[in-house]
């Protein structure tokens, strides 16, 4: 059975969008996953098929109704966690993704407007998660890139498995810089040790590169980087 990934969705023209082309696109044609993208507002009962009202306690902007979103959720049998994504959720990890990868799929519920009715999200024990700290005008453009996350470690997806292995995050570094053809441009060369043939020094380099990046650029990524290593040397 392919991987299964269910959108719920105000906008369910916005799919698959950039997930139905390039490698996503071409896994999806080929039957590695399935896409639903199911419209939220056909499950309103009322005639003009409201999804939304005002808060209690006041304040700008309109809440999703929980008894909508909620006969949404219901309709959905198909296998996996059910996350809404939101600014309010922990923020997505490499590991995270790698998890639901394995897993038979999802159902992700775009959130809109001023959130969700937190009764929805505790009834469903829903998990609340972002891409990260900033906000979008709502959830799809974050589901889309959720989904290609997972999609890209789907057996058979990218070509070159190997490469998986050596990008960000997967060991807790930035990866390192990348180097082609021209190999002067602009004046600027190729690093030497790149030309040396010597695959040894060349890894090396690489990994004293991705540690320089990461200690730079991510301190926290870092810290758990130094603790890791910390706790191997004691064991």
């Amino acid at each position: 059975m392919s991987w299964q990934a269910t959108v719920l969705t105000l906008f369910p023209e916005m799919f698959p969008g950039p997930l139905g082309v390039s490698l996503a696109g071409k896994a999806l044609g080929n039957g590695t996953w399935s896409l639903k993208a199911v419209d939220i507002r056909s499950f309103a009962t009322d005639t003009h098929r409201t999804v939304d009202d005002s808060p209690f306690g006041g304040g700008p902007g309109m809440v999703l109704r929980p008894d909508v979103v909620d006969a949404a959720l219901a309709a959905q049998t198909q296998p996996g966690p059910r996350i809404y994504l939101s600014p309010r959720g922990r923020v997505l990890d490499q590991q995270r993704i790698r998890d639901l990868a394995a897993g038979p799929g999802l159902v992700v519920l775009c959130g809109r407007f001023e959130g969700l009715d937190q009764r929805v999200i505790e009834e469903r024990q829903l998990e609340e998660v972002s891409l990260g700290d900033f906000v979008l005008s709502g959830g799809e453009p974050a589901a889309i890139a959720m989904i290609d996350a997972c999609v890209r470690l789907l057996p058979g997806v990218v070509g070159a498995a190997e490469t998986l292995i050596e990008e960000s995050f997967e060991t807790e570094l930035l990866e390192y810089p990348h180097y082609t053809r021209p190999q002067l441009w602009r004046g600027r060369s190729v690093p030497e040790i790149l030309l040396s043939g010597n695959h040894a020094k060349i890894k090396a380099w690489r990994r004293a590169e991705a540690e320089a990046a990461t200690r730079t650029r991510r301190p926290d990524l870092w810290e758990r980087y130094r603790s890791r290593l910390a706790a191997r040397t004691i064991h």
